[in-house]
């Protein structure tokens, strides 16, 4: 397998830098969760590893906390403690929970982190509904911080990006895999910036706007996290073909037996290769993914798929060394971001 080469570098303390954040984070997390309806906080709780089913606690645990660590981080950045990011924190991840019930019910997926679906566990209806409500509660936190209006405006912003995006990929499965209303790898990453960057952004934005930042640095944090969502997700897509199944938690070569449009698929169709025709015609027909899978890698869609994450994660660190940060923040920063992209390809 191929390292991703990367200016930035993820020092071993990360995963503490995460585990920090989490911490600082989670009482409030749970005070916002505990205002909900009984019924919408114990799918909140589920979604989040809290509980199983009916309410009792969990065995299984979370996720990382990616968004929350931005969120503080982007506050310390600004020199202010971790403590004045945790508004944010909160609210982005009601903001991103919201977005993961709704996604799991478009998309049929049964299954997350290796547990069903709230929209499985509870059905349909009650998950759009917790959904709701979370996102509802997002801008209820926000509203009541003194930087209110504008950071429910960030928010909205991101969201807005968010759902364009998502759009985008569904309309991308319609789509053929040849000619001219095939899809491009330039729609691809303003997809992918839009779905997954912009909340990443947003994160580290209303961190900084909440801890009393300068425009500048609002805006700089934002550039980082939209483009450390491009190179997140051009990463996981590499992962989602070649993959160790024991690393990724997935079926080797699942994104393609599930014919999804990733950016290696779409670089390699884009080559000038006979081959380009031949693997469209295995992808239309359903054919067997060990196969597509070399013939994407014969023609430079692996290679292509590297040099797109590692274009987007030198962007990440030009929007940094742009603005004045705090030092040991943005280090702690830089070493979150370098642990987030610097996965065994």
């Amino acid at each position: 397998m191929t390292a991703l080469p990367s200016v930035l570098q993820a020092p071993a303390d990360a995963p503490h830098v995460l585990a920090r954040c989490r911490e600082l984070v989670r009482p409030a997390l749970v005070e916002a969760v505990g205002r909900m309806h009984p019924w919408m906080g114990e799918m909140a709780g589920y979604s989040f590893g809290w509980c199983e089913v009916g309410g009792a606690p969990a065995v299984a645990s979370g996720g990382k906390g990616v968004r929350q660590a931005l969120a503080v981080l982007g506050a310390e950045a600004a020199g202010a403690p971790g403590r004045a990011g945790v508004p944010a924190a909160v609210a982005v991840e009601l903001v991103h929970t919201f977005s993961l019930l709704h996604d799991d019910i478009m998309d049929g997926d049964p299954a997350r982190r290796r547990r069903p679906t709230v929209w499985k566990a509870y059905g349909t209806g009650p998950a759009v509904l917790a959904g709701d409500a979370l996102f509802a509660l997002a801008v209820e936190t926000l509203a009541a911080t003194t930087a209110g209006p504008q950071a429910v405006r960030v928010l909205s912003v991101a969201l807005g990006d968010l759902v364009r995006g998502q759009a985008d990929d569904l309309l991308f499965a319609s789509r053929p895999w040849t000619g001219p209303q095939r899809v491009r790898p330039d729609e691809y990453r303003a997809m992918a910036e839009h779905k997954t960057g912009a909340l990443l952004g947003c994160a580290a934005a209303l961190g900084a706007l909440l801890g009393g930042a300068e425009p500048p640095v609002v805006t700089a944090l934002d550039r980082a996290g939209r483009h450390l969502g491009v190179a997140f997700q051009v990463v996981d897509d590499v992962l989602g073909i070649w993959g160790d199944p024991e690393v990724t938690g997935k079926p080797v070569h699942g994104d393609l037996r599930e014919r999804k449009k990733t950016f290696p698929v779409l670089a390699a169709l884009g080559s000038e290769a006979p081959g380009a025709q031949r693997l469209a015609a295995l992808l239309e027909a359903g054919g067997e993914p060990e196969e597509a899978a070399a013939l994407i890698d014969e023609l430079g869609g692996r290679s292509a798929a590297v040099a797109e994450a590692r274009s987007h994660v030198a962007a990440v660190e030009k929007a940094l060394a742009d603005v004045a940060l705090d030092g040991r923040a943005a280090d702690e920063l830089r070493s979150l971001l370098g642990f987030l992209v610097q996965r065994d390809l």
